[in-house]
């Protein structure tokens, strides 16, 4: 039961991914050939492997991870407050490196989940795989090989919504809307990462849409237990 869960020992996590170059015409002969095999199946109509290349940041094998951002809920003499913290940078390994040890050193325990909209498919699989091919150590909660389903610590906002319907998708800006939960979709969403960060390089821009994600996620894990929303004021970010 939702209900049952600590609220103080979930982790709330947003990523934002963008290919791993500006544009095709950068890749190697190799990454070409590996990225047309893939844009194949991917191919809608006419489309061709440099018009979908803006889509490769979807792919962790095509991308990389520019931003993370987490929030915990704290709640200190009934005052309920929402801490969100950001690891953004150009370098990967560096970004990486640093998110990892975080949770190594202040979520180790079995008691912590992750929580991300669609994290099952999108965010918690994309870091694991990004910090193997940055030669970084998994940390407890996404070493996740030889457990079994019900011990993974893994939270889903999109999951948790389907109720077991496992053809049906829904986008965090549809949630927010249903629940009347502020948008985090303002001035940019997910389709413009990758120009905001190869053309306009506004990493700033990149982090507060993030961070605006991951308190929406938060919010509607409130909403799903019939608890009342965050107030803004109670929001911190460091």
């Amino acid at each position: 039961m939702l209900d049952q869960i600590r609220l103080e020992k979930i982790i709330f996590i947003d990523i934002e991914t963008v290919p791993l170059f500006p544009n095709y015409e950068l890749l190697s002969d190799k990454w070409k050939s590996l990225w047309d095999k893939k844009a194949g199946y991917i191919a809608k109509d006419d489309q061709t492997s440099v018009e979908l290349y803006e889509r490769a940041g979807i792919y962790a094998e095509f991308g990389k991870i520019v931003c993370i951002s987490l929030g915990i809920i704290r709640e200190v003499e009934g005052k309920r407050t929402f801490r969100v913290k950001s690891f953004i940078d150009n370098d990967e390994n560096t970004l990486l490196t640093n998110f990892s040890e975080l949770l190594k050193q202040y979520f180790r325990s079995t008691d912590y989940l992750l929580c991300a909209h669609n994290g099952k498919e999108f965010d918690f699989p994309y870091i694991a795989r990004r910090m193997l091919v940055n030669g970084i150590k998994l940390p407890f909660l996404l070493d996740t090989a030889g457990r079994k389903p019900w011990e993974i610590q893994h939270l889903d906002t999109l999951q948790l919504w389907k109720f077991g319907d496992y053809k049906h998708y829904t986008s965090l800006d549809v949630l927010t809307t249903l629940f009347g939960i502020p948008t985090p979709k303002q001035e940019i969403d997910g389709s413009d990462i990758a120009r905001v960060y190869w053309e306009d390089k506004d990493l700033d821009k990149i982090k507060e849409y993030c961070q605006r994600d991951v308190v929406a996620i938060a919010q509607l894990i409130l909403k799903f237990r019939g608890e009342d929303l965050l107030n803004p004021k109670a929001v911190v970010y460091s």
